[in-house]
């Protein structure tokens, strides 16, 4: 691998940090928007909580979206580069994003409005299916062999700071905006916004060059011609084993944020405004979570971090009922302060440890669909189950359990698969 300049290297992690940002900006102001205005607006029906199911169920749509997203830039990202599948990525996943904010309600085109919603939905999931492994590679791929996981984790961090974005905008939104204001237009300017956060986005990736690790793949032979095919029939075991591994970073992250953001407006009958300042406060031990946990994966190992953060999601679950049980802002602060640290634990380190399960050749293919169809066991229908089960119970104890359930299935994904060296 070649030796790279400090000011290459940096100009590296700013680029896998910001373009990460904005596209996690884009899938997260859907989220916000699915908890808090999309239910009316797009699916006229006899209760608010059924508006909320309905709303839930468009959410996941861009989960479906992911893997299909991750076969197609992991398919080209593994034979033409990158960081041509890095820019791609980025501009499907911005005009989805301004297209939703543009789109007529269900009051203006009836049936249409929800169809659309769906479309550009699928559009969101399907670049953002390529994105995290592409900038999780052009991290860890420039990284020097000591630091790869702390390289790795500089696309976590996107996370956190795209939802920062976008639920900070929502809060300034209606701390100035009349709640009839917000519901008639103010809730499409976080999605127009995003035009100028691709801006930025595309500017600063398109400065790349090539990973090394790549340009010495290429040198060695020429790329597979179905890459997805050989990672199935080589590294089914990864695969498999990558999937379940990364299921309660999900579960984990959408029921602290979507699930808890509906949950607490509707049921407990906390402030919009409230809520999201609360979380945006309780984001940052997310951030916190991650560093710490790339830190020690450098030192230690990314899988025993990564299950250590699986235990501590599992008490996690068991806790849910007692934090957020009577309903108080202060309770769910703690319970969300608590969940997004073992978030940062389990999500962290996924960058040295997913990259590390494949050879260069197949490796955009291997981690994409990994960590996306994981994302499809993980977090697609998360918010609605967790709702549903909610009003079943009357209760949030088997959300809990659900918690701690997904937590216990990545566990024993990562104990039975043994990390491997990354290879260049």
């Amino acid at each position: 691998m070649s030796v790279q300049s400090a000011p290459s290297r940096r100009r590296v992690l700013v680029a896998s940090l910001v373009g990460t940002a904005v596209e996690f900006y884009d899938f997260y102001i859907y989220a916000t928007a699915a908890s808090l205005v999309f239910g009316p607006l797009f699916f006229p029906a006899a209760s608010p909580s059924a508006q909320l199911l309905l709303s839930y169920a468009t959410f996941a749509v861009a989960f479906v979206a992911r893997p299909v997203g991750a076969m197609a830039f992991g398919h080209f990202g593994d034979r033409i580069g990158r960081k041509s599948t890095l820019v791609a990525s980025l501009l499907i996943m911005g005009a989805s994003t301004m297209a939703i904010g543009l789109l007529p309600t269900y009051a203006t085109i009836g049936w249409l409005a929800p169809l659309l919603l769906c479309i550009l939905r699928f559009g969101q999931g399907f670049g953002l299916g390529g994105e995290w492994g592409g900038a999780t590679l052009l991290a860890v791929e420039n990284a020097p062999p000591h630091m790869r996981a702390r390289y790795g984790m500089m696309p976590q961090l996107g996370a956190p700071v795209g939802f920062i974005m976008a639920n900070g905008l929502f809060l300034l939104l209606g701390l100035t905006l009349t709640p009839d204001q917000f519901r008639e237009w103010g809730w499409r300017l976080p999605f127009l916004a995003s035009a100028v956060l691709v801006g930025i986005g595309l500017w600063v990736r398109l400065k790349l060059t090539e990973t090394p690790s790549f340009k010495a793949a290429l040198a060695e032979a020429p790329p597979e011609r179905v890459p997805l095919g050989v990672v199935i029939r080589k590294h089914g075991r990864e695969v498999f084993g990558g999937i379940f591994a990364v299921v309660i970073a999900y579960t984990l992250f959408y029921l602290a944020t979507v699930f808890v953001l509906g949950y607490a407006t509707t049921t407990l009958g906390h402030s919009r405004t409230s809520v999201l300042g609360v979380q945006i406060t309780a984001i940052l031990f997310m951030a916190v979570g991650a560093i710490a946990a790339g830190w020690l994966s450098d030192y230690y190992d990314a899988r025993r971090v990564l299950m250590a953060g699986c235990l501590g999601a599992i008490v996690t679950g068991f806790l849910m009922t007692p934090l957020m049980g009577d309903g108080s802002l202060a309770g769910i602060f703690i319970f969300l302060c608590l969940a997004l640290s073992m978030m940062g634990l389990v999500y962290g380190p996924l960058g040295a440890f997913l990259p590390g399960l494949f050879p260069p050749r197949l490796r955009y293919t291997g981690v994409s669909v990994s960590f996306n169809v994981g994302g499809v066991l993980g977090g697609a229908l998360v918010p609605y189950i967790a709702q549903a089960l909610a009003n079943e119970a009357g209760s949030l104890k088997p959300v809990g359990y659900s918690l701690s359930a997904a937590a216990l299935v990545s566990l024993i994904a990562l104990w039975l698969l043994k990390r491997q060296p990354i290879t260049d």
